[in-house]
């Protein structure tokens, strides 16, 4: 268990209205489709009661894990950063030496990451290979692709939509 989890303001929202959600609306469902397998009979041979008892351990599982994310939450706002080095929260552009490729993404808390919607896990490799870096630097990534080498062509901090 880490010691605290990094996140933005958006990505700790976020964790709190799962949370609300899997309580307020989740597991009254669960429970209320519990008590309608019970009334099946024969709990031994009763598919839709082992299915909702399994619903209601993962779901209070999960409400586990969120409370403890947020209890232990490091939360950075990207707009109070600033300067030309990467860190949690900036918003990077890279290009890609060889081909001249850029990507532009924020590194965030691993639950926060959407790569289609421009969010990179602080625990991906590329995002692990810039944190520290500054514009202009060079960095070395492996990637499922293979070895790539990036330059840092911007570096912003941003609100997260």
């Amino acid at each position: 268990m880490p010691d605290q989890y990094p996140m933005t303001p958006r990505g700790l929202q976020m964790l709190r209205e799962e949370l609300k959600h899997r309580k307020e609306v989740e597991r009254p469902r669960i429970v209320r489709a519990i008590e309608e397998a019970r009334a099946h009979g024969d709990l031994s041979e009763n598919a839709e009661y082992a299915a909702a008892k399994e619903a209601q351990s993962h779901n209070e599982g999960r409400i586990g894990k969120l409370e403890e994310m947020i209890a232990l939450a490091n939360v950075i706002d990207p707009q109070s950063l600033s300067g030309d080095r990467v860190v949690f929260g900036a918003t990077v552009t890279i290009e890609e030496v060889e081909s001249g490729e850029r990507q532009t993404f924020a590194i965030v808390g691993e639950h926060e990451a959407d790569i289609r919607a421009g969010r990179m896990a602080v625990t991906a490799p590329v995002a692990r290979a810039l944190i520290g870096k500054a514009l202009g630097d060079t960095v070395q990534v492996r990637t499922p692709r293979g070895n790539r080498e990036y330059e840092i062509v911007d570096v912003k901090f941003l609100p997260l939509e």
